[in-house]
């Protein structure tokens, strides 16, 4: 037969203080609820749990057997208890994030510092992965929420926009090109291209722009990340496809420059994804709300 947790709360009080009246006391409720408690509870489990006394109670032996369990059992759950308020309050807790190197670095970093520094207990981790390899972390349960280029479309993701990004095709300052002329999707193809590997989310965006405009792309270098892209482009082994946002500082030192291109790429966003109908622990939405997202499809 199920017994319900308050017997056993009860029933801790009543051997802890060892009176009826002062656990009656402790618990606030009246002498004949704690002497009725205590009965149900040995009618239930069918032994005799304390000898009563002139100068209050003490445990049976089968009593004291069990109370080494009951004690345990509720240290616990109060343990638990406090886990999850240290939790909604930030002073304990774990907020597990998945995101590309490249968003990790470019765009995520100042605010991990600045999370760790107003909230030090919560244990930070972040899982390195393409766009569709962090979202399949999310559905895993691997991470919390993750940071991914879009588009993606999954209905099973609640999507919100962190910022726009623009893709634009860089070659080396000193790369043979006309950076005045502004070039077909038929003309860059005819370039040496650099691009992330297929399995990116950015890549594909690119191949369906080739496409949509009824050029087959067939790049000569594809890479594991953005930044190796960004390396070879600088040595001039071809054009590439990058992100003008993560690109900035070679773009500002004058290491790479951007190709006009039309018709022109349309732009898109980084988005930050979480789980329908599940709720966000105190720490995401804490760190959703230090960066600023904005729900809905971008």
């Amino acid at each position: 037969m199920s017994i319900k947790l308050e017997l056993y709360r009860v029933f801790k009080e009543v051997a802890d203080v060892g009176s009826v009246s002062a656990a009656a006391k402790n618990l606030s409720i009246s002498q004949s609820a704690v002497s009725q408690t205590i009965k149900q509870l040995e009618e239930q489990l069918d032994v005799r749990l304390f000898i009563r006394g002139t100068r209050g109670v003490t445990l049976t032996s089968q009593g004291s057997t069990l109370y080494e369990y009951v004690r345990s059992a509720i240290n616990l759950i109060e343990n638990g208890e406090d886990k999850l308020a240290q939790a909604k309050s930030l002073t304990l807790g774990e907020l597990v994030i998945g995101a590309s190197d490249t968003i990790t670095s470019c765009f995520l970093l100042p605010y991990l510092e600045r999370f760790h520094d107003q909230h030090p207990k919560i244990k930070i981790r972040v899982l390195n992965g393409t766009s569709p390899e962090v979202v399949t972390l999310l559905k895993s349960g691997k991470v919390d929420i993750a940071f991914a280029n879009l588009p993606i479309d999954d209905s099973a993701l609640d999507i919100r926009s962190c910022f726009a990004i623009k893709d634009v095709f860089v070659a080396a300052a000193n790369y043979p090109c006309d950076f005045e002329h502004i070039y077909t999707p038929a003309e860059l193809a005819r370039f040496p291209i650099i691009l992330l590997e297929k399995k990116a989310n950015s890549r594909r965006y690119i191949d369906h722009y080739f496409i949509s405009n009824g050029v087959p792309l067939m790049p000569e270098i594809e890479l594991g990340s953005h930044d190796l892209v960004l390396q070879l482009t600088r040595i001039g082994l071809g054009i590439s496809c990058v992100i003008r946002e993560f690109a900035q500082q070679p773009l500002e030192r004058g290491e790479i420059r951007e190709l006009l291109v039309t018709p022109a790429i349309p732009p898109r966003s980084v988005g930050v994804f979480s789980l329908k109908n599940v709720s966000l622990s105190a720490a995401c939405q804490r760190f959703l709300e230090m960066i600023g997202t904005t729900r809905g499809d971008p």
